[in-house]
């Protein structure tokens, strides 16, 4: 059964990792489209922490192995990181709504502030693996928030260490779920749980039982890009998967299974670009989706 206490939600509204600019407008846009009346409706008690300062993406050419804007990512970062913090201490389950995926290190972060030992869940199209020194052929944080948290070699030092230890997470406490693109681990470097997107299709619940198992002494964070829905099926990511991933039933499945257990200690919703839903549409939908979840078994 999902815990009963409150919903904590707090929006980072940052585009600063991103590979452009509009995700600084996703909290916003998921609150105007009902996401704490409908949990509510649903009988969910949530507290509304609001909003870590806007960070809007800018033009800051990097050197070609220093993440773009690496130094105020950090900053949006250590906010995000003490907003979060908040809401553990009020004893509230974090949902926290980016916001683009480097969101995730500060929630971890704020969980290790407050002694808290988490697993990571990672519903997520792609791994986020690469690093500034690799080939990548963007030197975009964004896509290297997982290997930061992990502390590969080559990841910058700005980021890899802005939490309280370092690596902030081990490769035994991470679960890969819904992975579509290929396999970014080029080195064999991160032997960590992989739930592909066929696994997930296959059998939502199944996966989700998979997952668990890297859950630490107080639980799991659930990271939820939505880049690991197909675009044609929902299209709301900043960075399209198109014709292949998710669909949003499976989706629904696998969160309510996953916020269903005990050891659930807080969602990231990432990703979610309000260019890309003019009247509000793709967006209530996603909002149901995760109201859904969050209220399974209540």
């Amino acid at each position: 059964m999902p815990t009963t206490a409150p919903l904590g939600l707090l929006g980072v509204p940052s585009s600063v990792a991103a590979h452009a600019p509009g995700l600084e407008r996703g909290p916003a846009a998921l609150r105007r489209a009902g996401l704490v009346a409908t949990l509510r409706a649903a009988g969910r008690d949530v507290v509304d922490h609001g909003d870590t300062a806007v960070a809007r993406w800018r033009h800051d050419p990097p050197g070609r192995t220093v993440p773009h804007d690496v130094h105020r990512v950090v900053e949006v970062l250590q906010e995000a990181r003490a907003a979060t913090r908040a809401v553990l201490d009020a004893g509230h389950v974090p949902v926290v709504v980016g916001g683009e995926c480097t969101v995730t290190l500060a929630v971890l972060a704020a969980a290790v502030d407050a002694g808290r030992d988490l697993g990571l869940v990672y519903v997520d199209g792609g791994q986020d693996l690469h690093v500034p020194t690799g080939p990548a052929d963007e030197p975009i944080a964004d896509s290297t928030g997982v290997a930061h948290l992990l502390d590969l070699p080559g990841v910058h030092p700005a980021l890899a260490g802005f939490g309280p230890r370092r690596p902030l997470l081990t490769a035994d406490r991470l679960a890969f779920v819904g992975q579509s693109d290929d396999e970014e681990d080029v080195h064999g470097l991160v032997p960590s749980l992989r739930v592909r997107a066929d696994a997930v299709t296959a059998d939502p619940v199944a996966a989700a039982a998979r997952a668990l198992a890297v859950a630490g002494r107080d639980g799991y964070l659930v990271h939820l890009d939505v880049d690991v829905l197909d675009f044609f099926a929902l299209p709301l990511a900043d960075v399209p998967t198109y014709g292949r991933g998710l669909v949003p039933a499976t989706l629904g499945t696998l969160l309510a299974a996953l916020v269903r257990s005990e050891g659930f200690a807080g969602l990231v919703v990432t990703e979610a670009n309000p260019d890309r839903d003019a009247d509000g549409e793709h967006l209530a939908l996603l909002v149901r989706l995760i109201a859904d979840a969050l209220t399974t078994g209540r």
